[in-house]
Formats: structure tokens, C-alpha cells, sequence
């Protein structure tokens, strides 16, 4: 979490997809299952999308998810980057 500006909208999409799935005491389904990030981004690509979209929808109604990309950001070694897109709930 950052030091300041946590309770943003965009901020706390940003703590949720770097939480791994079973790290946070009492609430263990919060997070990016664990499984998915050893995987090739070739084929992890649809089940981490899927996940980041439950993940969102699940804990921060404030915002509606547009759109998430994994990138490959080194094949060599497997680095990876997810963005996700976000707009603002204005309900």
C-alpha cells in the first residue's frame, strides 16, 4: 500500500491486483490467485483476466473494469505486467 492516497478508487484497484490470493487474514479469496502467476502468459492470459475481473468487481464497487491486458514485457524471463483499465462508478 502507498503511504498516502489509499482510499482513491484507482489506488485501491492498484493494492488489489498486486494482493495474492490468501495473504490477507480473515478475507483469503481477496487477491490474484497464486496458480496463475507461474503460468506462461500465453495461457494464462484468459484465466488471469477472468480473475482480475472477479477481484474487482468483488472488492471495489466504486469503479467498472473497462478493460485487462498481461503484457509480456520480457519473454526471456517471463516478466509480465497487468494493466487494467478502469472508469469511475458514478451511481
Amino acid at each position: 500500500m502507498k503511504a498516502s492516497g489509499n482510499a482513491a478508487p484507482e489506488t485501491c484497484v492498484q493494492n488489489l491486483l498486486k494482493t495474492i490470493r490468501g495473504e490477507v487474514p480473515y478475507e483469503r479469496t481477496k487477491g490474484i490467485d497464486r496458480t496463475l502467476i507461474d503460468k506462461p502468459s500465453g495461457t494464462a492470459a484468459n484465466d488471469l483476466a477472468a480473475d482480475v475481473e472477479f477481484v474487482v468487481e468483488t472488492y471495489e464497487p466504486r469503479v467498472r473494469l473497462s478493460s485487462s491486458d498481461l503484457v509480456a514485457l520480457v519473454a526471456q524471463t517471463g516478466d509480465f505486467e497487468l494493466r487494467a483499465s478502469i472508469d469511475n462508478n458514478t451511481l
